[in-house]
């Protein structure tokens, strides 16, 4: 079996091949939606469309990640997000709308698969460890995503054609997968105590009493019992909030700066990368945070940077003062969804479907997200738009205890 650090490692470059991916299809967004001549609406819709696949597919990504293990759970999807891509690409170049939809369903179901997967590999690995490297993960993510960025904002000035830059950042992402995964864990998924089966007592895994039953932890019958569990519903709110956070800036900062400041589409890609290089300093800076003040603490402080940040984007028309708002945005966004996944692993016997459960809701953000902003862009413009984010900032804060660690936590501070 390979060694914790190694499994950790690996998954640091699962998560930055994942955000890479990512990345250079968003940095190419303004060369989409000229390219199909599409208003701010219809860019809505379009991103919709991907949001679609991954809140079809993640449901799902439990039992998938239960039954084939985490490793080949990660290799599959990537490949289909890569052809998606590629799909996507194509219908771009040929001004194919539904092309590109086709393309982009394929993608978002290999990316939320992929992210599930992922995060439960993640999970695992922080439990082996011992303290909180969740963040750590998902610095691998932004840093992806920086590279990505940074890479399309040159090829962008460059003219490269969107095709054959997405396409090739496809096929270096799933080939980085493909090398990293021979250290993931054998397997990630603890056999589960059959439904209606009494504990073995005091001394059992989940500390149960005798004779006590506990709730099913595998299979459809597993999926079920953690969407009734209010703990695991609470989580899922508040990261639906941080992904909202997260994922309108991936999805509009570019062409909000272009738009809003009438700049070009390198300077637009240039405010992504600002947002993604905030993310990434604050994740790789969160796991020392978390377990000197706790997760809640943690959460609290992030809203009020990522409060500030978008306050000051929106409303500022001074454009480098902007990119200030759109650096705290990312400083505040970067936190709340590795400690949801996080809490929601606190039990490993249960993560699969907790795990499943949380992304499920989370990913409803990418299904909202892009049609509420593109409709509410067009009477105000991108960047007022974004001041919806407030709403999801307050409930996410107000469920915000729910990630206190349960006691099978291993060495996360409460």
């Amino acid at each position: 079996m390979p060694t914790a650090h190694a499994a950790a490692r690996a998954v640091f470059v699962v998560f930055a091949a994942s955000g890479f991916a990512f990345a250079s299809w968003a940095s190419r967004l303004p060369a989409v939606r000229d390219g199909l001549s599409f208003s701010e609406q219809e860019m809505g819709l379009l991103l919709l469309t991907g949001s679609i696949g991954s809140v079809a597919a993640i449901p799902l990504s439990g039992l998938v990640a239960e039954r084939f293990g985490t490793a080949r759970t990660v290799v599959t999807f990537a490949g289909v997000l890569v052809a998606g891509l590629a799909v996507a690409g194509y219908g771009v170049v040929v001004d194919e709308h539904l092309a590109v939809r086709l393309g982009l369903i394929l993608f978002g179901v290999g990316a939320g698969v992929w992210d599930a997967a992922m995060n439960l590999e993640g999970a695992a690995v922080e439990q082996r460890l011992g303290r909180a490297v969740m963040p750590v993960f998902h610095a691998g993510f932004s840093f992806g995503t920086v590279l990505g960025a940074g890479i399309g904002a040159l090829v962008a000035t460059m003219g490269v054609p969107v095709v054959w830059h997405i396409v090739s950042a496809g096929i270096v992402a799933l080939l980085s997968v493909l090398i990293a995964v021979r250290y993931f864990s054998p397997s990630v998924v603890a056999d589960a105590v059959p439904h209606g089966v009494p504990t073995a007592g005091a001394g059992s895994a989940d500390g149960a009493d005798p004779g006590e039953v506990t709730p099913p932890t595998s299979g459809v019958a597993g999926l079920v019992a953690a969407w009734r569990e209010p703990r695991t519903l609470a989580i899922g709110l508040v990261v639906l909030g941080a992904a909202l956070t997260e994922g309108v800036a991936n999805d509009w900062v570019s062409l909000a700066v272009v738009d809003g400041f009438e700049t070009s589409d390198g300077m637009g890609a240039v405010g992504l990368a600002v947002f993604l290089t905030a993310m990434t300093t604050a994740r790789l800076a969160g796991t020392r945070a978390i377990d000197r003040f706790g997760r809640v603490p943690v959460l609290v402080i992030s809203a009020g940077l990522a409060l500030v940040g978008v306050l000051t984007f929106a409303l500022v028309p001074v454009l480098w003062l902007a990119l200030v708002g759109v650096g705290l945005w990312g400083l505040g966004a970067a936190m709340g969804f590795p400690m949801g996944m996080s809490a929601a692993s606190d039990e490993p016997k249960r993560a699969a479907m907790r795990v499943a459960a949380v992304s499920t809701i989370a990913y409803t953000a990418f299904f909202v997200g892009p049609p509420l902003i593109g409709f509410v862009a067009h009477e105000t413009g991108y960047r007022l738009a974004v001041l919806v984010l407030l709403i999801p900032m307050a409930l996410g804060l107000a469920v915000a205890r729910s990630l206190r660690p349960l006691p099978t936590a291993a060495g996360v501070k409460r």
